[in-house]
């Protein structure tokens, strides 16, 4: 399913909505006032939730998703409630879940961002976010100039599946111990 509108719009025509699997598409749009961000990322998580995409990962996308919209809001747009944060969330079964947050403001130069570890930084009320999307992320790119966030989580799914593929594999025929305790075998 693909939904295209203004948070609150959406909010509100997805209330009854269930869904129970992926895929899912959202583009949606909330102005810059940091009391709708917890209102949203709870919105948005309850439905990649929904879609199963990162069953299990769902706490690790809600960190750098609302870090993000935060830097967006707070950094970004410099908190003008006159421009807009922007974000696009594909989720996709084995895929997992994509997300894009765009702001409307200057953007900025992600390799010149301190170093939040850094003895001179660990009392900085700011410099954490980036470190902690990246900590939760699989993947954590800065695209359009620093205004947009890209950021990935894949399903774990891949893994199951290629490990039930190789445990259904028919063991072809044993090889000879290459060394003591140590037994190869072939699979077909």
């Amino acid at each position: 399913m693909i939904w295209v509108g203004s948070f609150k719009s959406l909010q509100s025509a997805l209330r009854t909505t269930r869904f129970t699997a992926a895929p899912l598409e959202v583009y949606t749009w909330l102005r810059s006032d940091i009391g709708m961000i917890s209102p949203f990322v709870d919105w948005l998580i309850s439905l990649i939730a929904e879609s199963r995409c990162v069953l299990g990962k769902e706490e690790s996308v809600e960190l750098a998703l609302r870090e993000a919209v935060s830097n967006a809001m707070t950094h970004g747009n410099r908190m003008d409630a006159r421009k807009l944060v922007h974000v696009r969330c594909c989720c996709g079964g084995t895929k997992g879940v994509f997300i894009v947050v765009r702001d409307q403001g200057n953007g900025f130069d992600p390799g010149k961002v301190p170093d939040p570890l850094a003895v001179e930084n660990l009392d900085a009320e700011h410099g954490r976010g980036i470190h902690l999307m990246k900590l939760a992320m699989d993947e954590v790119s800065f695209e359009r100039g620093g205004t947009e966030v890209h950021i990935r989580k894949d399903s774990g799914n891949e893994t199951k599946a290629l490990a039930q593929r190789i445990q259904k594999r028919i063991v072809r025929r044993v090889v000879r111990r290459p060394w003591p305790g140590v037994r190869a075998v072939e699979l077909g």
